[in-house]
């Protein structure tokens, strides 16, 4: 079933379509995830990349990340109105996922989180290992959570606190 029908982006055409770094990348440090896939006029990541490492064509374009270019740096987490951007690292002893939140109460830092897949299950629990509550440039709060099993970056869309 494609994602039109049932509103879940299928990790193998993410894969297959380019949209996830290689695996060489993940191991360097932070990298965006884009999973953005539907051709709408929206660009306020490419503007926020300062190191030009996302690329669209036009504006109603589709965005990519250049993952050579990308830092990690999260300014593209912050302006996405889809929710659609994730930043992976899984340089660390413990991989990491930052998400966009949108709801309260935020978690804290050092607590234990459920995670959340594409679907809304649980994934599982984590700990919070940042939290950047929502400003003036962003209506969004970015969440960073820990965990021990590598893969779950790929899956690891939301949180639930409590």
């Amino acid at each position: 079933m494609s994602y039109f029908e049932t509103g879940i982006i299928d990790i193998t055409y993410l894969r297959e379509n380019g949209f996830l770094p290689p695996e060489e990348r993940e191991k360097k440090g932070p990298v965006a995830v884009i999973e953005c896939i539907q051709e709408i006029p929206c660009n306020p990541c490419v503007s926020a990349c300062k190191f030009d490492a996302i690329i669209m064509d036009g504006i109603n374009g589709i965005p990519h990340v250049d993952f050579a270019k990308c830092t990690g740096c999260m300014s593209c987490l912050k302006v996405c109105p889809g929710l659609a951007i994730f930043i992976h690292d899984k340089s660390k002893a413990k991989p990491s996922v930052t998400v966009p939140y949108e709801y309260l109460p935020l978690p804290v830092k050092g607590g234990t989180v459920t995670l959340l897949g594409r679907d809304g299950a649980s994934l599982g629990s984590a700990t919070v290992k940042f939290v950047l509550a929502a400003d003036n440039v962003s209506r969004s709060s970015l969440i960073s959570v820990e965990f021990d099993d590598p893969a779950l970056c790929e899956q690891v869309r939301n949180i639930k606190v409590g």
